[in-house]
């Protein structure tokens, strides 16, 4: 479920590249504080999906609704288990 929830949040995913300085920004709607920026835009998406990652688990650590992303749930996983 989580490769799943995560694939779900990556096609979410908006990029645009910023005219100031050439780089990358990418940031997943409706997850908040879930952005990256890089030099590149194959970068920017790894490094998306690295603090995607990083999100999830500090969220379910700190005991946070991990929010349901295009009807993928982690929180139902938890409940069930």
């Amino acid at each position: 479920m989580l490769i799943q929830y995560i694939q779900a949040a990556m096609r979410r995913a908006h990029y645009e590249l910023l005219e100031d300085d050439g780089t990358f920004f990418g940031r997943i709607e409706g997850l908040k504080g879930v952005w990256a920026n890089a030099t590149t835009l194959e970068a920017c998406r790894e490094e998306l999906q690295e603090v995607l990652e990083d999100w999830i688990v500090v969220g379910l650590r700190l005991g946070r609704v991990i929010p349901d992303v295009d009807g993928v749930s982690l929180m139902h996983e938890l409940e069930v288990a």
